[in-house]
């Protein structure tokens, strides 16, 4: 008898260490099915013009993809355009799979009247991102959308509940066709956008927009509103009339909470912030205006939108709110010096933002990168160092995967410090030493504010100024609490200071956000490599990659595609996308109906 008996708090030990797996796996991940039929529309008309719009899903913007650290997102994108399409998730980290990453160096496009799916993993991510087509200018047309990476409920977020969230996509846009636009940048003649929209909308109180965006809520309530600037050219500034916000976050970091105004959002940028609904109860302006412009308050690059109290019958009035000198350099850097990094919370993981930091870190190597415009073979390019990327055939990725590069890139054949003596187009692939400190110096020769962001990584944003980077400008350097970002803005003359860690192997877009800039070859890429070959390192090709270029398959049957002027049909539940988070579910039901049988057990002996 003795030896058949077990102490009830050794059984209540073995039902722990059964359901432990399974409450651990859940709250780590869950798979996200999404299916996006990708169509042009004629008839969606923001600003009352005749041009064509890029759905998702027959939605401007595209849907929201909302998940949880380190959920699996799998995205299956039916391409109905007349253009070949890519993808890229703007600020998702892709780890250790640039297989995902959806530009032109890593992914061969999806061809019109084809579907590929994407599968990637939010790793160790929270925060507020966007996607959008990263070739052909086709953002210029649309196809963007939302981003949000929600906390593990294990983890506490730096500020109370929010009563509800609103994503608020921000940008310019133009009255014409993108392939108009696109016909012309080469030539020089292209005009920059002539509107602001606000989740696809026009101003508000503008005669030409069919509609505008409306944020409702209850008086007393706070809310968070997560801002993406998802145009092609205007850094903007947010305001709210008679409301003040409270940063929270921007791209994945948690920063010291700060009480603003207003806030400068540049191309490409995401921020979150708090707006408490604490005046009386009326409607308000929603104000997006542009920097480095005149645009004054009648102008359509002005966006408008209205905050409405839930009991208001008070519409918005007088005069939009003012906010700084577009033209006020030193404001903006002020305030993005203000952005600092909160140290001592938890953000993906329960441990300090600030236990990974670059107070002591030594740098194993720097790039100088210096953004200008030079005229090439009688064609104007944007270059970096004197040379403007010249995009293969065949991505770098696969060429790098299946050849060693041989025939589509030579590495390191563009210095990364010095400018090449004179402009050139040419494929400018730099290594970065894995797991060395680097340092990356951005110098803008533009007349614009410029945006760059790195693929596949956050960087800190140690310093930024007006005025030739020099080493002497180091010593203005904040090592102690620079905020994490993917994207960071380059004043007219001026130069911005990152530090990344590149412990992700891949191959990585360094670009300008601007998407004329990008388009006409400002970028280029950063070659990460382990030479360890253990797959754990670095994920191999998926099995559903596409070929093209040097690796050309046979032509397959293309995928059917409903009409771009039907909606698809609504598909039938079905055990793979009926709930997109039945993964977790399951889950949590096996690790109940295996509490429920250990107890009961218990209870019997």
């Amino acid at each position: 008898m003795a030896a058949r008996f077990v102490a009830p708090q050794l059984k209540l030990s073995i039902c722990a260490i059964l359901v432990l797996p399974f409450l651990i796996i859940t709250a780590t991940a869950a798979d996200i099915f999404l299916d996006w039929h990708v169509s042009t529309d004629f008839n969606l008309k923001p600003v009352s013009t005749d041009q064509p719009v890029i759905t998702i899903n027959g939605m401007f913007p595209g849907p929201l993809i909302n998940a949880t650290t380190n959920d699996n997102i799998h995205v299956n994108v039916f391409n109905g355009l007349d253009d070949p399409l890519l993808f890229t998730w703007n600020g998702i980290h892709q780890r250790l799979n640039s297989w995902q990453d959806g530009v032109s160096g890593t992914n061969c496009p999806i061809p019109p009247g084809w579907n590929w799916t994407y599968d990637f993993q939010a790793k160790d991510q929270i925060g507020t991102f966007s996607y959008f087509p990263s070739i052909n200018f086709l953002k210029a047309g649309g196809g963007f959308g939302p981003i949000r990476v929600n906390n593990r409920p294990v983890i506490s977020v730096p500020f109370p509940k929010p009563e509800t969230e609103f994503d608020l996509l921000i940008g310019d846009w133009y009255s014409t066709s993108y392939k108009d636009i696109r016909s012309r940048l080469y030539m020089g003649r292209a005009l920059p956008p002539d509107w602001m929209l606000i989740n696809g909308k026009g101003p508000y109180m503008n005669n030409f927009s069919v509609s505008y965006e409306s944020i409702n809520v209850t008086q007393g309530k706070t809310y968070l509103l997560r801002i993406s600037n998802v145009g092609t050219t205007w850094s903007f500034n947010f305001r709210i009339q008679n409301h003040q916000m409270v940063l929270v976050e921007t791209e994945g970091s948690y920063v010291n909470q700060i009480e603003l105004e207003s806030l400068d959002v540049h191309v490409g940028q995401s921020y979150s912030v708090l707006v408490t609904a604490n005046q009386d109860a009326a409607d308000y302006y929603v104000v997006a205006s542009p920097k480095m412009s005149n645009a004054t308050n009648n102008n359509t690059l002005v966006g408008v939108a209205v905050l409405h109290y839930n009991n208001s019958t008070t519409p918005a009035k007088g005069s939009l709110p003012s906010g700084p000198d577009p033209f006020d350099v030193q404001f903006s850097i002020n305030q993005a010096k203000s952005i600092k990094w909160n140290l001592t919370t938890g953000a993906a993981r329960p441990n300090p933002q600030g236990t990974f930091n670059v107070s002591n870190v030594t740098i194993s190597e720097t790039f100088i990168l210096n953004a200008s415009i030079a005229t090439i073979d009688g064609l104007s390019h944007y270059t970096v160092n004197n040379v403007s990327y010249l995009t293969p055939d065949t991505p770098l990725k696969l060429a790098d995967y299946f050849s060693n590069g041989t025939g589509v890139y030579e590495l390191d054949a563009f210095s990364k410090n010095s400018s090449n003596a004179e402009a050139v187009r040419g494929v400018f692939v730099a290594s970065a030493l894995h797991k060395g400190w680097t340092e990356i110096v951005l110098k803008n020769n533009l007349d614009i504010i410029d945006t760059w962001h790195l693929d596949g990584y956050s960087f800190f944003v140690v310093g930024m100024g007006e005025g030739e980077w020099s080493r002497e400008s180091r010593s203005s350097y904040n090592l102690y609490d620079p905020v994490g970002r993917s994207s960071v803005q380059v004043y007219p003359g001026g130069w911005s200071a990152v530090y990344v860690y590149p412990d992700n192997p891949g191959m990585w877009n360094l670009r300008s956000q601007n998407l004329q800039s990008w388009y006409l070859g400002e970028e280029l890429y950063v070659r990460v490599y382990d030479p360890d070959p253990n797959p754990a390192k670095e994920k191999p090709p998926p099995p559903n990659l596409l070929l093209c270029g040097k690796y050309q398959p046979p032509a397959p049957t293309p995928s059917p595609i409903p009409s771009p002027s039907v909606p698809p049909p609504p598909k039938a539940p079905s055990s793979k996308a009926c709930n997109l988070h039945k993964t977790r579910n399951n889950r949590y039901l096996i690790a109940i109906i295996t509490t429920v049988v250990c107890f009961f057990h218990i209870g019997l002996h």
